[in-house]
């Protein structure tokens, strides 16, 4: 049994470099983004029940994001169908994964871990944070993004303060070299609860 670590955060604030962080150090990661993007793909899991859903989101044989965000902006219940068509495959990707690690500890890169309500399943949660400056500095030096939508985002996703009130460990990724002593605290702090369990 591989021990199933959570980890979230909000935009900008350094998940992916964490989870990269955790791979190096020899944890098995699991990403949803990556799981999405495969489903979206050619012969993807998601295409044909997308293509039945909405037909005008199939381009060149793939689900095409920026179709379905143009389906979002003009249909207010697209986003609630695309998520009833998603969550379930993705809930199964990640479950295939986790049958087939062999890692002691599996690291989960889930965005909407909290607001999915993906916890439940977990057996701890991490979540990375920044100070809101330096999360709005990295987001729009990306250059991917308006401060309008940047906004938009966060709107979305729960505030920080409570993710971090609901996780198990947090990670503050103001640097890289003091985020990387607290991954590897982590992973101590889970290694010796196992060998006591």
């Amino acid at each position: 049994m591989t021990f199933k670590l959570g980890l979230t955060g909000s935009i900008g604030m350094g998940k992916s470099t964490t989870a990269k962080m955790f791979a190096d150090l020899g944890c098995a990661v699991w990403d949803a983004d990556a799981a999405v993007h495969r489903m979206y793909a050619e012969s993807g899991a998601a295409v044909e029940p997308m293509r039945t859903a909405f037909p005008s989101a199939i381009v060149d044989q793939a689900v095409s994001r920026n179709a379905l965000k143009e389906i979002i902006s003009t249909d207010a219940s697209a986003l609630k169908k695309i998520e009833q068509i998603v969550h379930p495959l993705v809930a199964a990707d990640r479950d295939q994964y986790l049958s087939e690690t062999s890692a002691e500890i599996t690291v989960l890169d889930i965005p909407l871990l909290f607001e999915n309500g993906t916890e439940k399943t977990l057996d701890a949660v991490v979540c990375v944070s920044v100070s809101p400056e330096i999360q709005r500095k990295r987001v729009l030096a990306r250059g991917t993004m308006t401060e309008v939508q940047f906004e938009n985002i966060l709107s979305k996703q729960m505030p920080i303060a409570d993710k971090i009130a609901k996780s198990d460990y947090v990670i503050e990724t103001d640097t890289l070299d003091h985020a990387l002593v607290q991954v590897k605290a982590v992973i101590a702090d889970i290694k010796q609860g196992l060998a006591n369990a």
